[in-house]
């Protein structure tokens, strides 16, 4: 699958109230709380990071996803962020790992979390329990996602279009950790109630 991917995320303050704020919005829960493991790949030289692309395995459960992401002309729009998403399941990850090694695509950076996925007809709302602390991810069309935000009681200024991996960065800034990978390994899991400053101050996007 190919497509445009719009989203953005937003800090959850209060898990319950936003699956009862979900409901009432006529979401449906897709798939319970599931433990992820994503994996990005990259060259020694992190070419691909430094062409703003993503190379990604993801164990969701017992499911494999490869995925390729790269920033679309236009780029970011606004608090939205906008990516060209290549995706597509395999039946296993570690032997395409093996084949990413072969043509000199190493392990460049690890990331985890606990996802449970919500969609009502249009889009679709994540909750991710991740090291750092609890964050939603709206995807579907921008007009959507502001209709879905207001409805949710989510201002448009707590929007981020951060990935997970500046959000590591930032947090590492703050904290002075010497983590290396977004795991519940090398962070634990008592870290929930961070909110880095720069973002709460809307300075970063």
């Amino acid at each position: 699958m190919r497509a445009i991917e719009t989203e953005v995320k937003f800090r959850i303050r209060d898990v319950m109230n936003l699956e009862r704020n979900l409901q009432h919005a006529g979401f449906e829960r897709q798939t319970p709380r599931t433990f992820e493991r994503n994996v990005l790949y990259d060259t020694p030289d992190r070419r691909l990071r430094n062409e703003r692309q993503i190379l990604r395995i993801r164990q969701y459960g017992d499911k494999w996803v490869l995925t390729h992401k790269a920033l679309p002309v236009q780029g970011d729009t606004g608090p939205y962020k906008q990516r060209v998403e290549t995706e597509t399941t395999v039946g296993d990850g570690d032997m395409v790992a093996k084949i990413f090694a072969s043509l000199g695509f190493m392990p460049a950076f690890t990331y985890e979390k606990w996802r449970t996925e919500w969609s009502d007809a249009t889009g679709h709302c994540v909750l991710d329990e991740t090291p750092i602390g609890l964050y939603a991810e709206l995807e579907g069309p921008e007009d959507w996602i502001d209709r879905t935000a207001a409805a949710l009681g989510v201002h448009r200024s707590e929007f981020m279009n951060l990935s997970y991996g500046r959000l590591f960065e930032l947090w590492k800034q703050e904290t002075e950790s010497a983590a290396n990978d977004l795991t519940f390994e090398a962070i634990g899991e008592g870290n929930t109630s961070w909110v880095p400053s720069a973002i709460e101050q809307n300075a970063l996007r």
